[in-house]
């Protein structure tokens, strides 16, 4: 009474090759988001995991740095993993190595 009979429509025949070019038409945008995504979030965070992964095997002894917790001190004994950090006269503390986020110029402690 209201409401009309609907008609299903027939689909269309399908080209030779067309198949295969809808699939791919449909996962471009996919594929254009994966490599926005990696140059603007994954590689810039990789590059600074290598820079602060060389920085830290760089480390010396007399090095002055700034810890995660920001404490700041001269370094004063290295390990494989771990570092004597000298925060003040006669007081020294062990970090991790990974624990040190900046080396800071000579001279900036005084």
């Amino acid at each position: 009474m209201f409401i009309s009979s609907a008609f299903a429509q027939t689909a269309p025949a399908a080209a030779g090759g067309s198949d295969m070019q809808s699939t791919l038409m449909s996962m471009l945008p996919l594929l254009l988001m994966f490599a926005v995504l990696y140059f603007v979030m994954i590689r810039p965070q990789m590059k600074k995991q290598k820079e602060h992964r060389s920085m830290i095997e760089a480390l010396a002894k007399g090095d002055e740095v700034v810890t995660a917790g920001g404490l700041l001190g001269k370094v004063s004994k290295i390990g494989d993993a771990y570092i004597g950090v000298e925060l003040a006269s006669g007081f020294e503390v062990q970090l991790q190595r990974s624990a040190v986020v900046q080396v800071l110029p000579k001279g900036t402690m005084k």
